[in-house]
């Protein structure tokens, strides 16, 4: 068997649970003559796989220690079969496995986490990359920051880049005077920033935040002198939802300080919006000239990237059409097969 850490399916649909859930979706039942089986702590399943896909739920705990415990007990009941873990540190001893790490900002700025998040990362993650037998993660600038910082060897990591859901598309809906941005409410997001540029801005526009804070980070404050009637506030939507206000925004920004791939701009673009992003980190490797950039670290210089682009329409639409061209870089169904040509050699 090859077993699938299917802790993620427990968890709130954000970045890392969406790569885990696509590529999940589009896997076979066999790789070679090896059956696929999916494993997940007695928890409530939030996000449903395909309805022929049977979950196996083991162990009495949950969270970390299902994944350190549980998880390793079940394995080696079962003969050490190879196990793929796409979310989180993985069980650090077990050395048949792939390991999923999609970025190194725990590492780079532990600030930006809960003081327990960052230390256990910070602790556990070397661990478990030393004993994977294969390492995979999101884009080359990934994969080159894990060289660098934790001295793997290329030949051990992969890149098998990420892709918008199908579910993401352009209705061509009416367009409305409002700016969007897509993100969990952490400090590598940068909303304040982003909230001070758009208060600069004289126009009749209107500054829409989509996300939910988590506890994985550590407390973002946002400055309330700084909130007025023309920023809008969602919380957490739902995935229909989410593709609704894509498509009726008229400009999406991403303004993260540090990304390892950065879905949303992808979502974005595939529902027709055109994008301005941060130059930092993944993000040009990912979207090369089908946005416009932005230094994240200057409120100014989003500030200006905002401006720029809500007076002059028709570089709007030329980031909508190359945005389009950008998207055929990205497939889920290429990036599944990558990853199971990966299986294939391994067993």
């Amino acid at each position: 068997m090859i077993v699938i850490n299917a802790r993620f399916l427990t968890q709130r649909m954000t970045g890392v649970q969406r790569y885990a859930f696509e590529v999940c979706s589009r896997l076979p039942k066999k790789i070679g003559n090896k059956k696929l089986i999916f494993i997940a702590p007695n928890e409530t399943i939030i996000n449903k796989l395909n309805n022929d896909i049977d979950i196996v739920f083991v162990g009495k705990f949950k969270g970390q220690l299902w994944e350190q415990i549980s998880l390793p007990a079940f394995l080696k009941k079962n003969k050490n079969p190879m196990l793929i873990n796409f979310v989180g540190i993985a069980p650090i001893f077990y050395k048949n496995k792939i390991m999923f790490l999609y970025d190194l900002a725990f590492k780079h700025h532990p600030e930006w986490f809960s003081y327990s998040f960052q230390k256990l990362y910070n602790f556990l993650i070397p661990v478990s990359l030393k004993n994977s037998k294969r390492i995979i993660t999101d884009s080359n600038y990934v994969k080159q920051d894990i060289v660098k910082t934790y001295k793997i060897p290329n030949s051990k990591i992969n890149v098998i880049y990420a892709a918008p859901s199908n579910k993401f598309i352009n209705k061509n809906l009416k367009r409305e005077k409002f700016i969007l941005t897509v993100s969990s409410i952490d400090p590598r997001k940068n909303l304040e920033r982003v909230i001070k540029a758009f208060n600069k801005i004289e126009s009749e526009y209107k500054l829409v935040i989509v996300g939910k804070k988590s506890k994985t980070f550590s407390n973002v404050e946002l400055n309330e002198k700084i909130i007025n009637d023309n920023i809008i506030f969602t919380g957490y939507l739902t995935d229909d939802e989410l593709i609704d206000i894509y498509n009726k925004a008229e400009l999406f920004i991403y303004a993260s300080l540090f990304e390892g791939f950065g879905i949303p701009p992808l979502e974005a673009q595939a529902c027709g919006c055109a994008c301005i992003i941060s130059n930092v980190t993944s993000l040009p490797e990912v979207y090369e000239d089908s946005v416009e950039y932005f230094d994240p670290r200057s409120t100014d210089s989003i500030k200006i990237k905002m401006e720029e682009m809500i007076n002059n329409k028709d570089k709007m639409m030329k980031l909508r059409n190359l945005g389009v061209i950008n998207l055929k870089r990205y497939n889920w169904g290429d990036s599944t097969s990558k990853l199971k040509s990966i299986i294939e050699e391994l067993i």
